[in-house]
């Protein structure tokens, strides 16, 4: 079911979702994640993801939302199209993100600040 169209950006509701109004949020070219989209292609992308995520939340009347993007089978990525997820969040909806805490070596910080920072 088709949200939202425009030259560029499609967005649907997820037919297996996570929550009622569970939205995708794609490119209409093919790009496999977030680091093969041009920068203008990205942009109108996040403005269109930000406005299907104020749609939801004012039509759906939701106390939140989540918004994901899996980039490479590693990070959990089913589909090789970058796509965004837009998913309503409500009070005890029984949906549960929970990231496993990991703590840096002494040093380590540091040594990833740098191999990080050349890339900038």
């Amino acid at each position: 079911m088709k949200i939202y169209e425009n030259s560029e950006i499609l967005s649907f509701l997820d037919i297996n979702p996570a929550n009622k109004g569970h939205t995708l949020v794609v490119t209409k070219k093919h790009y496999e994640t977030l680091l093969d989209i041009p920068d203008s292609e990205f942009i109108m992308l996040a403005k269109s993801v930000k406005r299907i995520a104020e749609a939801i939340t004012k039509g759906m009347n939701v106390d939140g939302f989540n918004l994901l993007m899996n980039n490479k089978k590693i990070s959990g990525q089913e589909v090789p199209h970058a796509h965004f997820h837009v998913i309503p969040r409500f009070e005890n909806d029984g949906i549960e993100i929970k990231w496993q805490f990991r703590k840096y070596n002494n040093g380590e910080m540091n040594s990833l600040l740098e191999k990080i920072r050349k890339y900038i």
